[in-house]
């Protein structure tokens, strides 16, 4: 199976982006799992309750081992919870349990987290691709050997090359029956190809079997026909987006980043690069989530070329002698995708009057520069963690500047600070959501951010693997359950 990038850190304690969740999401189990409509179900929780507002109590499926025999119990959720709090671990996912005061093993199979304020969220946090239980004792270094007891293995991993799993015969949950003439896949090499064009030449040549929006829709369009490959397209909750400096001298000014956001034609990216395969996106969260906006309650940003230079004009930005008012710098990865979008960006925005530069980087370098704010805009997107309300906390907060959290452009803003506060407090999902969708009405006027589209999840693979069904949030959850043809 291709992979774009290698995984940042298969500890799911530490590793926050999209290849460390998705291949760490087959390593380790969480206390709940997702459903299709972003609904969380018992997983290793069979069940739990909350006696008060600052108390949650969390039943433990039995018979659960990990990976070297031992037994996962509740001392093992309780260690994992309390290595996000202690700062022994430098995570941006310690800001996702702040509001968490300790975690403790009432018993064998019985996790209690008490909280320093009530919060929602909680139950979201510890889901799939976000949180992985690990041995009581694993270190920093873990990811570097991961064990978990999820459906499948660590065996090896070469940064830059490859992650090789295999099957956990000792799995806890049965996965359905394959056909008589097919096997369970029993071991996975992730190859590291960051080339879109590479991808697309080992796919079909049959030198890899598997990849999950890899390569460019044009390539997808043209690999449909060759004869040993198959294509499986669904809706997609990942939502990609470009993200502001809000600290820099340029774009602190909001009528800049609206002015960005009208000189963006959306509908011809969509068409042009996509094929049609996405969709327009208003909110980090998904269409069809119960907190998501409606297009009505959100400031519109219609692709006006003529209002982008009002609002530039306004903000202290005539146009020169050669048109241009303002230059600004795009970094992206080198994924061939985002680089093609990057480049029809800036044709769309020199339009307006803004010269745009890319630098594109390999995604590790990419990666560190967005962390420490060395950016004045870039687009990346989210996949999974914007499938819960707690998103906007976590991208928008202001207790969520890295390492607490993803808020990499540095916004903040104390009533959408208020707000989300008072929304995590809630139990009443009535309140929660009127809460969410003012966060929603300040972000869509600020714009610290701007949601383009949700592409389609498209899945590649040889016919000599079968059972392959895309999953809303991209996972890589459908391996456990394909096969392979004898």
């Amino acid at each position: 199976m291709i992979l774009e990038s290698s995984p940042n850190n298969l500890d799911l304690r530490q590793g926050t982006d999209a290849q460390s969740e998705r291949v760490g999401g087959l390593i380790f189990d969480a206390l709940v799992k997702k459903d299709e409509h972003y609904e969380l179900q018992p997983w290793l929780a069979t069940s739990w309750d909350q006696p008060d507002a600052l108390t949650w109590v969390f039943h433990l499926r039995d018979g659960v081992q990990f990976h070297d025999g031992r037994p996962l119990e509740a001392p093992d959720v309780a260690y994992t919870i309390e290595s996000l709090l202690d700062g022994s671990l430098v995570t941006a996912k310690s800001g996702s349990f702040a509001t968490v005061d300790r975690a403790e093993a009432k018993d064998r199979l019985t996790v209690v987290v008490h909280m320093r304020r009530p919060d929602a969220g909680l139950l979201f946090n510890v889901s799939d691709g976000l949180f992985g239980v690990v041995p009581r004792g694993s270190g920093r270094d873990f990811g570097l050997r991961p064990i978990g007891s999820g459906p499948f293995k660590f065996v090896s991993a070469v940064q830059d090359k490859e992650v090789i799993l295999e099957q956990n015969h000792h799995y806890w949950s049965i996965a359905p029956e394959v056909p008589a003439d097919a096997q369970r896949i029993e071991r996975v090499r992730f190859e590291v190809v960051p080339d879109a064009i590479t991808s697309a030449l080992e796919l079909k040549k049959g030198s890899a079997d598997l990849a999950s929006n890899v390569v460019t829709l044009d390539m997808v369009h043209t690999l449909q026909s060759a004869a040993n490959l198959q294509v499986e397209s669904g809706v997609g909750s990942p939502v990609v987006y470009v993200t502001f400096n809000v600290t820099d001298p340029v774009l602190k000014d909001k009528r800049v980043r609206q002015a960005v956001a009208c000189a963006i034609d959306r509908h011809a990216i969509v068409d042009a690069i996509w094929r049609g395969q996405a969709r327009l996106a208003d909110t980090l969260l998904p269409i069809g989530h119960w907190a998501a906006a409606t297009d009505a309650e959100l400031g519109q940003y219609p692709h006006d070329v003529g209002r982008a230079q009002r609002l530039l004009e306004e903000a202290g930005f005539p146009a020169g002698k050669d048109g241009v008012r303002l230059r600004l710098t795009l970094k992206t990865s080198t994924d061939e995708t985002t680089r093609l979008m990057a480049a029809v960006l800036q044709q769309q925005l020199r339009a307006a009057g803004i010269r745009l530069e890319i630098r594109s980087a390999e995604f590790g370098t990419f990666y560190a520069d967005v962390t420490k704010g060395a950016f004045q805009i870039y687009a990346l997107r989210w996949i999974g963690s914007n499938e819960d309300p707690d998103i906007f906390r976590y991208a928008y907060g202001s207790g969520s500047f890295p390492p607490k959290g993803g808020n990499r452009g540095r916004y903040s803003n104390p009533q959408v600070d208020a707000l989300l506060a008072d929304a995590a407090g809630s139990t009443v999902r009535a309140v929660r959501k009127a809460d969410y969708v003012k966060v929603q009405k300040i972000l869509a006027e600020e714009l610290p951010g701007i949601p383009l589209w949700y592409p389609n999840n498209e899945v590649i693979h040889t016919r000599h693997v079968q059972g392959v069904v895309a999953r809303g949030a991209g996972s890589f959850d459908f391996l456990r359950e394909a096969w392979v043809v004898r």
